[in-house]
C-alpha cells in the first residue's frame, strides 16, 4: 500500500526502512523484509529522494544517468518510471511504501552540485547540509509515530552523497535505547575494503548482527528484478544479479555453505 504522508505512520509498523533511492533497500534488505512480512509483521519502506523538480539544472551527469537507465532525458519521466518499478518491487515483498518529496543529488543545486562521479561519490557539499537536518527531522517524527519500530538506514558504503545524507540523519538519532540499525549498501559493499573503510570512518563503534534470510532469497531476487532500469547497468542481466546477490550473502557465513545472510550494524 502506498502512503502519501508521514502522518499516516503509526504503531502498526514494526520495521521501517530508509532508502536513499528507489532500489537501495530492496537490494540490501529484501530478504529481511520478505521474512518479516511473511511472519505478519508490518514493514514500511521510505524512499528519501523520490521526486524530481519541474525544472532541473543542466547537468551532464543526469543526462548520463538517464541514458544508462534507458529512460527519456527528462527528470519527471525518469522518476515516474522508477516509481512504477519501485511499487512493483516492494509489493513483491508485501510491504507498504512512502516516497518523500526530495530530489536526487543529480537534480540538486543551481548550478548542479554534483556534475561527475567523483563529486557524486565524494564530499557532501555545504548546500546540502540543510537537507540532512530536514531528513533527521522527518525521521524523528517517524519514530515518534511508531515508537516500537526499528529504523533501518544505509551505512553509507560507497560514499554516494545521498547515502551519506541518509546515514548521517539517522546517526543523529542513534542514541542509547533507540531502535536504529544500519544496513550494508549493496552492491557497493561487495567491493573489497569498502565496508571496513566505512566502519572506520564512523568511529568503529558499531556492532554487527547477522540475519539468516535463506528462505526469502528467491523473493528478494524477484523483487530486485523489478528494477529493469537498474539491473542491466549494475549487473548486466538478471542471472548475473542473482549470482552477485548469492555470492555476497553467502560469503557472510562461509563456514555454513548455503546459508544466506543479511548483515546489520548498530551503535554500542
Amino acid at each position: 500500500m502506498e502512503l502519501t504522508s508521514v502522518k499516516q505512520i503509526d504503531r502498526r509498523y514494526r520495521h521501517i526502512y530508509l532508502s536513499p533511492h528507489f532500489d537501495d533497500v530492496v537490494m540490501s534488505c529484501g530478504g529481511s523484509i520478505g521474512l518479516q512480512t511473511a511472519c505478519g509483521l508490518q514493514a514500511l519502506v521510505i524512499t528519501a529522494f523520490a521526486s524530481a523538480p519541474a525544472q532541473a539544472p543542466h547537468n551532464p551527469l543526469a543526462e548520463q544517468a538517464h541514458q544508462k537507465m534507458g529512460l527519456p532525458d527528462n527528470p519527471q519521466s525518469v522518476v515516474e518510471a522508477r516509481r512504477k518499478e519501485d511499487a512493483a518491487a516492494v509489493s513483491t515483498l508485501g510491504t507498504d511504501y512512502l516516497w518523500l518529496d526530495l530530489h536526487d543529488a543529480i537534480y540538486r543545486g543551481a548550478p548542479a552540485y554534483y556534475q561527475n562521479d567523483e563529486a557524486l561519490f565524494g564530499e557532501v557539499v555545504s548546500g546540502d547540509f540543510p537537507l540532512e537536518e530536514r531528513l533527521a527531522t522527518i525521521l524523528q517524527e517517524v519514530l515518534e509515530r511508531a515508537p516500537t519500530a526499528t529504523l533501518y538506514a544505509p551505512l553509507g558504503i560507497g560514499h554516494h552523497v545521498d547515502h551519506q545524507l541518509c546515514c548521517s540523519a539517522a546517526y543523529r538519532l542513534a542514541q542509547p535505547g533507540a531502535h536504529i540499525k544500519f544496513y550494508e549498501d549493496f552492491p557497493y559493499v561487495a567491493t573489497a575494503g569498502t565496508l571496513e573503510r566505512r566502519v572506520s570512518e564512523l568511529g568503529g563503534v558499531l556492532e554487527q548482527e547477522l540475519v539468516e534470510v535463506s528462505g526469502a532469497l528467491r523473493l528478494k531476487e524477484e523483487a530486485i528484478a523489478q528494477y529493469s532500469s537498474q539491473v542491466p547497468q549494475l549487473f548486466g542481466s538478471v542471472p548475473k544479479m542473482e549470482r552477485a546477490v548469492e555470492n555476497y550473502m553467502g560469503s557472510l557465513r562461509v563456514t555454513y555453505p548455503g546459508i544466506e545472510i543479511e548483515r546489520y550494524w548498530a551503535t554500542r
